[in-house]
Formats: structure tokens, C-alpha cells, sequence
């Protein structure tokens, strides 16, 4: 089944495939589909593209080896999309860059001048409830993220759906 017209079934397949963790552990599947829920909501907001926020939400984490600190896994995913992922991706050169800046730099704690980035990192903090970790909105990069009722509303999903 579809999630969406961009990911697709033969898409999910395929991350299923490279995933090395456990597909319904801390960083998998359910995580991913929360991560592109908050992305999607802050990017109608704040006007992200939604395109490269809803791929991000199901690469960001695709080359974690480990659930814990694993600082290169960032870094892996950009290698991965650019070598695997680009046949399946609806995305201009420009949004794969602008992916790979994302996907690279998701754990750095950070924040980035471009709005799209900036939603990834945000959509990912917000879904920190699941490791039972509260989302400090000093920490969260735009407005909409830091929106109280956005912090609750991603709280509440993460601890009903972790």
C-alpha cells in the first residue's frame, strides 16, 4: 500500500530491504511515518517543499547502525540516496541537495536559514516523546515548531503510536 503518490509501496520495499535495524524499533517505520506528519504540518504552515520533508521523513535515518550514538548515520543516508535512491525519488537536482543537507546534518542540533531544512530538523525534534525525551522548543529551529499547541499535539502521537 501506498503512503503516499511519493511513497510508494516499491519505495517502502526497497528501504525495507537496506534498513539494518529493527523496522518497528526506536528509529524505524513508525518513527519515519510520524516524522513526515509533523514535517507535512509545519511545511503547510511555514511553506517548506513538502516533497523533499516527506522523503526525508523515510531517509533520514535509512543507514543507522545502531540506535544510540551513531554520529555518521547522517552522512551515510546523503551517500545512500545519491547512490540507491535517486530512480525513486521525484526530485529535482537542487531538492536532492537540499535533501542531502538535511539528511546529513539532522543530529547536529542545529539550525539552517533555509525553511526546508529547517522543517526536517524539526519534524525529526519533534518526535523526540518517543525516547522519552520532551521537545525543548529552544531547541526547534522555526516558529511553527516552537508553537505549543505543535509541541503538545507531536508529544501526544509519539507516546500513543511508540
Amino acid at each position: 500500500m501506498d503512503i503516499s503518490p511519493l511513497i510508494t509501496k516499491d519505495l517502502l520495499e526497497f528501504l525495507k530491504g537496506h534498513y539494518q535495524l529493527n523496522w518497528n524499533g526506536l528509529h524505524g517505520f513508525q518513527h519515519w511515518i510520524r516524522v513526515r506528519e509533523n514535517g507535512l504540518r509545519l511545511a503547510v504552515l511555514n511553506g517548506a517543499n513538502l516533497k523533499v520533508v516527506e522523503y526525508f521523513a523515510f531517509t533520514h535515518d535509512i543507514q543507522r547502525h545502531s540506535d544510540g550514538f551513531d554520529p555518521g548515520h547522517g552522512a551515510r543516508a546523503c551517500r545512500f540516496i545519491r547512490s540507491h535512491l535517486l530512480d525513486y525519488l521525484d526530485l529535482s537536482n537542487d531538492e536532492i541537495n537540499q535533501l542531502c543537507i538535511a539528511t546529513s546534518g539532522h543530529t547536529n542540533g542545529k539550525c539552517h536559514p533555509d525553511i526546508t531544512i529547517s522543517t526536517c530538523w524539526d519534524a525529526d525534534r519533534l518526535d523526540l516523546m518517543r525516547a522519552r525525551i520532551r521537545p525543548n522548543p529552544k531547541l526547534l529551529c522555526t516558529p511553527e515548531a516552537r508553537d505549543p499547541h505543535i509541541i503538545e499535539w507531536a508529544i501526544q502521537r509519539s507516546i500513543a503510536t511508540s
